[in-house]
């Protein structure tokens, strides 16, 4: 396998509309072959579904296969994984709420615990994308501590493993861990 489709994991995080996406979505488009975007978004209410499309127009010519997946990541990266050139999973903490949401409070979660495990050994090239969730003030509910506090460990245990971490400020990104492959 040459080193440009050698798996290898680059995590994209920043704050709410700093460019995440679409930083991430030229990352995987620069890698030729099958590319799959692995969505975690789930309808809930009209904002949410107008975000979900706005998000597939702006894909749109990019070449990539979506898969729709809201809970299991693991499942879903193992059944494209070894088919994909490139996977792109957006995002992180959507899945977390999806996961508070289908499961309620929890100490932890099975389905984050499987799939940082696969992330150990990924089939193919991964680039997340994910929230920071940790710069802003303590929430007010216990929910949304529950949620900050759990997305907060999973970004942790996501940028130990990746071999990139590009952190993305008003559009720029900066690289914080590792070296950007095109």
């Amino acid at each position: 396998m040459d080193n440009e489709h050698c798996p290898s994991i680059t995590l994209v995080i920043g704050g709410a509309r700093s460019g995440k996406s679409s930083y991430a979505e030229t990352l995987a488009t620069a890698t030729g072959g099958n590319r799959v975007y692995m969505a975690t978004a789930e309808p809930f209410d009209d904002e949410m579904r107008l975000r979900i499309v706005r998000h597939q127009k702006a894909r749109e010519g990019l070449f990539f296969r979506t898969v729709e997946e809201p809970l299991d990541l693991t499942s879903a990266l193992a059944e494209v994984g070894a088919e994909s050139d490139v996977v792109l999973i957006d995002c992180m903490t959507v899945w977390v709420g999806n996961l508070l949401h289908h499961f309620g409070l929890q100490d932890s979660y099975a389905h984050i615990d499987t799939f940082l495990a696969a992330l150990g050994d990924p089939p193919t090239r991964i680039v997340i994308v994910t929230n920071e969730v940790g710069q802003g003030i303590v929430p007010g509910d216990p929910m949304s501590r529950h949620f900050r506090d759990h997305a907060g460990w999973l970004n942790q245990s996501l940028a130990k493993i990746a071999d990139t971490v590009v952190w993305m400020v008003a559009g720029i990104p900066v690289v914080i861990k590792g070296e950007v492959r095109s």
